[in-house]
């Protein structure tokens, strides 16, 4: 594959990508109606292409940045189907994200809230993202912790789940309000 259409395909799987953070319903729906035209920024120490396994892989201090969503992680491979379908560049086929992989003290930033894990799998047709290894959701002063958390966009539903072993359990902490805080439900004089 000549250089040309090597860039052709990391600048695709980059556009790609902003398409898939939009659908992970983690933006405001505002957000998503503009987040094919917002960009999405990738930093990493390295970058490689693995045409054998139809993947791009990025690795070392990996941060992509979409908006107001950030992941980090230690490596991030991205894997593409290619459907046949025509490119507008001669010799690249049309290329749709089946998933993404994060691995390496994953963490998850958006306005207001913070998902940590060790692996963040996202699967494109299934549209369903797995967060595993010692996962925590933190938002406001609340927080979630289970071995594994599961996002089905479509359906706007989410299960956390134990692994089972050493006898864990998901565990949940929720605070009132700060605004609420010493107020109690007995209205008697």
């Amino acid at each position: 594959m000549n250089t040309l259409k090597k860039n052709f395909l990391i600048i695709y799987i980059a556009l790609l990508l902003v398409c898939l953070l939009s659908a992970t319903g983690v933006l405001a729906e505002d957000e998503a109606a503009r987040a094919p035209q917002q960009p999405i920024h990738i930093e990493a120490d390295r970058m490689e292409s693995l045409k054998d396994n139809d993947a791009v892989m990025f690795t070392g201090n990996v941060e992509a940045q979409q908006g107001d969503l950030i992941i980090h992680a230690g490596k991030m491979t991205v894997y593409y189907s290619t459907d046949g379908a025509k490119s507008s560049e001669p010799g690249m086929g049309l290329q749709k994200i089946k998933k993404f992989i994060a691995t390496g003290d994953v963490k998850i930033i958006r306005e207001g809230w913070v998902a940590t894990g060790e692996v963040v799998e996202y699967f494109g047709l299934e549209k369903k993202v797995y967060l595993t290894g010692n996962t925590k959701v933190l938002q406001d002063n609340n927080m979630v912790t289970g071995d594994s958390v599961t996002l089905y966009l479509e359906e706007g539903k989410s299960i956390v789940e134990r692994s089972g072993e050493n006898g864990s359990r998901v565990k949940a902490f929720f605070y009132p309000d700060a605004d609420n805080q010493g107020e109690t439900n007995d209205k008697s004089p």
